[in-house]
């Protein structure tokens, strides 16, 4: 399925190229990765410079393949789908789900939770910098709270007092 883009700016025709780039990049991700460390790398490298920085730290291809993996082997059959592009020219936005159900760790913002089975659903925004076409960084930010909720990591009150 060709997720809906919302790309600020962009002519209809430019539409069909973000689209490709951003469903490949979602696909690093979602997709089986390699188990040969070298391929899996490379097709990292397509996209990604070597190393990039992530949220202020910088990653290797390498260090994005063991990522993927984790991310992989936490959650089954992970599905994503896009719910917004901004394209800025040399940074791009995107906002997206992903979701899966979790049968394997999963490292969150508030630690690692063991496999539960659950349904968990995440809000993820990226916004990418880009230089010579490939991801040279990113801001990342994902909103854990339902799905730390979902796993059983975080109790959520019926109602909140105000």
């Amino acid at each position: 399925m060709t997720p809906s883009l919302l790309v600020a700016g962009a002519a209809e025709d430019e539409h069909e190229a973000m689209a490709f780039d951003v469903e490949r990049l979602l696909e690093l991700w979602t997709d089986p990765v390699p188990a040969d460390d070298a391929v899996a790398a490379e097709g990292f490298a397509r996209l990604y410079t070597d190393p990039v920085v992530v949220n202020g730290v910088p990653l290797t291809a390498a260090d994005l393949v063991a990522r993927a993996r984790a991310m992989q082997d936490a959650l089954e059959r992970p599905e994503r789908e896009v719910l917004g592009v901004v394209d800025a020219g040399d940074s791009v936005a995107l906002a997206f789900r992903l979701a899966g159900r979790q049968v394997g760790p999963l490292e969150t913002s508030a630690g690692r939770v063991p496999p539960t089975g659950r349904w968990l659903d995440i809000r993820i925004i990226d916004v990418l910098t880009l230089t010579d076409g490939r991801i040279s960084g990113i801001w990342m930010v994902a909103d854990w709270l339902a799905a730390l909720a979902a796993a059983g990591a975080v109790h959520l009150p019926d109602r909140l007092e105000q």
